[in-house]
């Protein structure tokens, strides 16, 4: 292989240059950070605003040094904070339709069936382009395993409250007794709870309040579900009956203990970013 001669040339004198910053087109050494503009930003236009600003320490900075909020080279993805919402908000809608159903007559229930599965489908939704979101965005407005828990959560909320209607639909179920229809308004208002937690979670007021308040519903509904177990098995006699109103309320039950879940990761959530 037959190389230049004139190879390395420039290299073998190589020494100290002695000449000035403005002779070599150098810049000079300043105790403050240099503005230099070498990226044309936004369609190759020179912004000053925009210039990168080299601190001797070696950071770079977008602009001049910040004097209030920090600037951000990427942006984070907050439209998490809205899904939540809406799905926190759907749930909400959809106790008010399990609700009806125990309300209603056994043959008017299908239409108040129809309409909390169609909230189910909407969530479902909501929840996939939650994790598409999180699969596509570089950076995160919260841990991705904690953005993964909260809408798993609340969609497993929301298939647990489908799922009871569903099955008081299958059973054929007569008139709800008195303790189904109060363990349905504890999770009414375990809903409004968790909706007003997870409304102000990107902000984190009164957070932790709201997720307090969710676990006392919890216990709430935990002393109403034994009592009221215990009142079927005493006074049912209908073996199968007893069968289906049992299960009825241990979805009841296990729908709380799930809302509680989700007050659980909003707390966690609050606290690491407190």
């Amino acid at each position: 292989m037959d190389l230049p001669q004139d190879i390395g040339r420039h290299d073998v004198d190589a020494g100290p240059d002695h000449r000035s910053d403005d002779e070599r087109g150098g810049v000079e050494a300043r105790n403050g950070p240099d503005e230099l503009d070498p990226l044309r930003l936004h369609g190759g236009g020179s912004h000053e605003a925009d210039n990168l600003v080299v601190i001797p320490q070696g950071r770079y900075l977008c602009g001049p040094p910040p004097t209030g909020d920090t600037v951000r080279l990427l942006p984070r993805e907050e439209e998490f904070f809205d899904l939540f919402i809406d799905v926190a908000n759907r749930n909400k809608e959809a106790v008010g339709f399990l609700r009806k159903v125990f309300e209603a007559a056994p043959d008017r229930r299908t239409p108040h069936v129809e309409a909390l599965k169609r909230l189910e489908h909407e969530a479902d939704q909501v929840t996939h382009e939650v994790v598409n979101r999180l699969d596509r965005t570089f950076i995160t407005p919260l841990d991705r395993e904690d953005i993964h828990q909260l809408a798993s959560d609340l969609d497993d909320v929301m298939d647990a409250m489908d799922g009871t209607a569903r099955r008081a639909q299958i059973f054929r179920l007569g008139t709800a007794p008195p303790g189904v229809l109060r363990l349905v308004d504890v999770l009414e208002r375990m809903m409004g709870v968790l909706a007003e937690a997870v409304g102000r979670l990107k902000k984190g007021d009164d957070v932790i309040k709201y997720c307090v308040e969710a676990k006392q519903l919890e216990e709430e509904g935990d002393s109403i579900y034994h009592e009221a177990l215990g009142q079927l098995f005493e006074k049912e006699r209908d073996a199968i009956e007893l069968i289906k109103w049992k299960e009825i309320y241990d979805n009841l039950e296990g729908t709380l203990d799930q809302a509680e879940d989700v007050a659980n990761v909003v707390e966690s959530i609050t606290i690491k970013h407190a």
